[in-house]
């Protein structure tokens, strides 16, 4: 069985302490995926000029050929271990996390929570300006403490052998992971399956909780998602914005196959675990504009995210041997991907053209009565923070800026844009 070796230092018979977390691949790991690249048995062609049929032979070739000849695993390595990483357990589960203090003694702690098919790997671009702000175009009143934990399943968490580590209980061990930090007031962002953990942050409402920053926001009307779910028509008087993000939406469930499959069979999804190229493949053809994104970093075109953005993305999964793990959140949610929760506490949204679906104020301000901040960017995609990680930090330090000045989500406050 792959592993990634870490170094962990022992405790005293205490489960929930913080542990110091190391990461060193094994040489008979790396050496094993590289034959298993260069040995792949692949498909024709497709028949078409487009990506009507998914991945094409050309881009998979592409990411075979760079991972068996050219990419550096070692680099991989160091960047993971560039950042003070811990283990402590939390419900029966080792949990990974990344944390990095800020020196600003006022920085506001902020947990991070990825998606699939990511990793912590989607955050670290945007650490080293929140947490160290004034050498990186901000102030010091921008700090935050940067806490990025990786989801049960995925990368070096954990992995459930049992049922029920859904977002809302992943939600609970986040709020668990902040306490035993130490931290009185936080805030929490995601995207992804990251939104939908923090907005389960959101609705369990602890007191630590003063807001949240999503960048998929819930807040899509029932009778919206239902017809764009089961191909429903639309009353004609629909405003223009809402009609575009309810074609968003059509589009996205015509064509998020891994979801639903996902969602009913992970564990059938064994070649994933035995085929890193055929893993690669099934991961990179996640939504439409995230594989043009790939497609055309593989065709020497870097708009983000380059080809070792995705390799060391990749790798990581195929090292920890976590590719159905990580797929089987999506068995034991039950929660609406896209309707509104029920959010009572200050809420952040930002939009970004090249989201899932692009979410229109009205929509945003219903879904969130104490909506804070509300802003539409020029550039970006489903994971803006590994995608333009600049746009991404300076729209974190404006959407949060209200709350730095709140202490506990158990006063009485009420902030509007």
């Amino acid at each position: 069985m792959r592993t990634a070796q870490t170094t962990i230092v022992p405790t005293v018979d205490d489960p929930q302490a913080i542990r110091p977390f190391e990461v060193q691949f094994l040489q008979n790991d790396l050496d094993d995926l590289r034959q298993r690249v260069t040995a792949t048995r692949f498909p024709e062609k497709e028949t078409v000029d487009d990506n009507s049929q998914g991945i094409p032979l050309k881009t998979v070739k592409a990411i075979a050929k760079y991972w068996a000849n050219d990419y550096d695993f070692g680099k991989l390595q160091r960047k993971l271990n560039a950042y003070p990483q811990f283990v402590t357990e939390i419900g029966g589960l080792d949990i990974h996390f990344i944390h990095v203090r800020a020196k600003e003694r006022n920085a506001l702690p902020i947990i991070i929570t990825h998606g699939w098919p990511g990793s912590v790997l989607h955050q670290m671009k945007i650490i080293c300006a929140l947490a160290n702000p004034t050498s990186y175009g901000g102030k010091a009143e921008d700090a935050f403490d940067v806490i990025i934990p990786s989801i049960p399943g995925f990368g070096f968490s954990g992995k459930p052998n049992a049922t029920g580590w859904n977002p809302t209980r992943i939600a609970s061990a986040w709020i668990e992971l902040m306490k035993r930090l130490g931290y009185d007031r936080f805030v929490a962002q995601g995207g992804d399956w990251g939104a939908l953990i923090t907005e389960q942050i959101g609705v369990l409402a602890p007191p630590e909780l003063i807001g949240l920053h999503t960048n998929m926001p819930a807040a899509v009307p029932a009778y919206i998602d239902r017809a764009a779910a089961f191909g429903e028509a639309l009353p004609s008087e629909i405003p223009s914005e809402e009609r575009q993000a309810y074609e968003d939406l059509a589009f996205v469930y015509k064509r998020v196959y891994y979801a639903h499959y996902m969602a009913s069979r992970p564990q059938t999804l064994a070649a994933l675990a035995d085929s890193p190229v055929g893993m690669a493949a099934f991961m990179a053809d996640f939504d439409a504009r995230g594989l043009e994104l790939i497609q055309r970093a593989f065709d020497g075109v870097e708009e983000g995210i380059s080809r070792d953005d995705l390799l060391d993305n990749f790798s990581l999964f195929w090292l920890t041997n976590t590719a159905v793990s990580a797929g089987r959140i999506y068995w034991e949610n039950k929660l609406p991907y896209f309707s509104p929760k029920g959010i009572e506490v200050p809420v952040a949204v930002s939009v970004f053209p090249d989201e899932l679906y692009r979410c229109p104020k009205s929509w945003a301000e219903v879904a969130y009565p104490n909506l804070i901040h509300y802003n539409k960017l020029e550039k970006g995609g489903h994971f803006p923070a590994w995608e333009q990680p600049e746009i991404f930090v300076d729209e974190l330090r404006n959407a949060l800026r209200k709350l730095r000045t709140t202490k506990r989500s158990h006063e009485n406050y009420s902030i509007t844009i």
